[in-house]
């Protein structure tokens, strides 16, 4: 099963929403990791060693990271864009659904925006 890091400003409600529905999901938070108040680089960077895909809503500067390490070849397991407008419950469903059907290194290199349809 594919691995998660929810961005230090991503919301918390989809958080434990996704962890009621499906505690087998591997999701954890920036702040559950050593990584409160770190930059953008260095997120990405731990995300990477940990083949963890970024669940953001930081759609300023995250995005530019994330396809900075891919024109520089370096590893990055996926980043998923939600905007803060997209109802909680969808969003929940998305990270579920991903979770539960994709392949280890599917998103690999790859910046997607939730919901995916």
């Amino acid at each position: 099963m594919i691995k998660f890091l929810a961005d230090e400003n991503f919301n918390n409600q989809i958080v434990r929403g996704v962890l009621q529905q499906n505690p087998d999901i591997d999701l954890v938070r920036v702040q559950d990791v050593g990584l409160k108040g770190a930059s953008d680089p260095d997120v990405l960077l731990w995300a990477a060693q940990e083949k963890r895909i970024v669940l953001t809503h930081d759609v300023a500067t995250m995005i530019t990271f994330a396809y900075e390490r891919i024109q520089a070849g370096l590893p990055m397991p996926g980043l998923f864009e939600v905007k803060r407008r997209v109802p909680i419950g969808l969003v929940i469903e998305e990270i579920i659904l991903i979770a539960e059907c994709s392949l280890d290194g599917e998103w690999e290199g790859q910046v997607r925006f939730l919901p995916l349809k």
